[in-house]
Formats: structure tokens, sequence, C-alpha cells
């Protein structure tokens, strides 16, 4: 099953204070499918994100959820399509993974409505399917970087929208628990038809992971396509600053990028030897 909510930005401006950060930006998330957005340090990504989940406001441009303004959509409305794992979530202090999991029910219940078993349906799947059911009872700042990353995607879940956006959804997260999480999402993207998107620093995983890829640089979009088309040496060079080699991942047939740093370079002479 895939999801047909359509989400777009269009001559997006962004910035913060007198500093323009994205500058007439257009973006097409093709639903269904995962996007990367990946770029610089500073280049815009994070601004990107949350422009798109209406935390910030466009200077000009808009975003468009299903031909609609996101800022001019009654936040209930939009928390019942789209969800948010920001970068680096506050945990309440004390709060167990059940409770925390089950505030992504917030959205769906009305001023008088109480906790139904709908409710309690959401919740027990979205924990089932991040595997932290067994975590239910216990506090979230006693598990591990990640273990606490899929208890806030289990709440995520539990808000029950087509569309997630994450950012930076493996910072902090050793490689292993970064590939964990990636498989997860992976997962819910291809049982469910969930769109995602979301923010990567890592090129390789984001290459990997993604059927699109949108690189920016300099507030706007460089490249947008498939991991094959976005992922070249020229692209990385110009947007990364980075001498680089694009060879096949033999794992997955996909393009892997290999930096080039001042202290790697062959000899001349031992390339020939």
């Amino acid at each position: 099953m895939t999801t047909d909510h359509t989400l777009r930005a269009e001559g997006l401006q962004l910035g913060y204070g007198e500093r323009t950060v994205i500058d007439g930006l257009d973006l097409s998330v093709i639903p269904g499918q995962v996007t990367s957005i990946v770029g610089a340090n500073a280049c815009g990504k994070s601004t990107l994100l949350r422009s798109l989940s209406r935390l910030l406001t466009p200077r000009a441009g808009q975003v468009l959820l299903d031909g609609e303004q996101v800022h001019r959509m009654p936040a209930k409305q939009l928390a019942r399509t789209l969800g948010l794992l920001p970068q680096s979530p506050i945990t309440p202090e004390g709060i167990t993974v059940a409770d925390l999991v089950g505030r992504g029910r917030h959205p769906h219940q009305g001023i008088f409505s109480r906790w139904s078993t709908a409710d309690d349906a959401a919740v027990a799947a979205a924990l089932d399917t991040t595997h932290t059911a067994e975590l239910a009872d216990r506090p979230v700042d006693e598990l591990s970087g990640g273990q606490r990353q899929r208890v806030w995607i289990a709440m995520a879940l539990a808000q029950d929208t087509d569309v997630l956006l994450l950012d930076e959804p493996t910072t902090f997260l050793d490689v292993s628990h970064q590939v964990e999480v990636l498989d997860l999402l992976t997962d819910l993207n291809r049982s469910r038809g969930i769109t995602i998107v979301m923010v990567l620093h890592d090129l390789n995983l984001a290459a990997r992971y993604s059927d699109q890829l949108v690189m920016i640089a300099d507030g706007t979009v460089r490249a947008s396509g498939s991991p094959a088309e976005v992922l070249t040496e020229d692209g990385v060079r110009e947007v990364f600053g980075l001498t680089n080699r694009i060879i096949m991942d033999p794992v997955s047939g996909l393009p892997l990028m290999l930096p080039i740093g001042r202290h790697h370079v062959q000899p001349a002479s031992a390339v020939h030897e």
C-alpha cells in the first residue's frame, strides 16, 4: 500500500533574523518513497524540514500538503497526516515508554474525547513494530541511544500519519544502531507505504536507504533524483568541497562515496608498480 499524499515546496525562502538560509527552493516529495536530504553543515537541511512541518513560517513561497498550505491548516488536521521527529527531542523527565508513545495519539482526540480502545491498539502496534513492547514500563531516560530513538519513532507511528519527517534520526548512534533505525524506517515504508523524508549526514547510508536524494547547497536544491543520479564525484566535490571517488557498493549495488584526504593519495610511483 502506498499513500498518495503530496508534499511540495514552491519558491521557498527561509531564514532567521536578517540571515537567509533557504532562497527560492522548489522541492517535490515522491509519495510512498523514502527521500533523504543531504548537504554540508549549515546548508539549511534542518531549516527546510522545520518549514515542511510548519514549525517555521516561510518569508516567501509556500509548503503544500495535498495542495493546501500547511501554515494555514489547523494543527490537528495537519498532525493526523504529517508527523515530525525532530533532532534530539527533549524527553519529559521520568516519563515511561508507554506514556511517551501514547502522546502520539493526541491529534486523534477531541476536546471531550477519552482514551479509547483504538488508542490502545495504535500504541500497542507502534511498540510492536519498533520492537519496544518489552520496554513499555521503563523510564525513557534509562534507555540506550538506540532504544530511545526507536521509542521516539514509536511515538511518531502511534500518531498514525502517512507522511513522516525525521531530522537526523541516526545522530549520536553507533553504526549498528544507525543501521537498525534505518532498517526499521525501510520496513515501515515498504509495509505501510509511509512517505518518509529525512535529513541524513552520512552520504553512503543516504544512498543505500533512499529512493530519492535531494542535495542542497547555498539555500537551493543542487540535485534531486535517484542515488545514482545525485551521488556523483562532481556533485560531492561541488557541494562538500571534497575530493572523492564513487564506486559501486558491493553490498547494495548503489553508489558508494570514498572520501580522499590529502594523506590518502597513492604516490604516482605506487600506482604504476
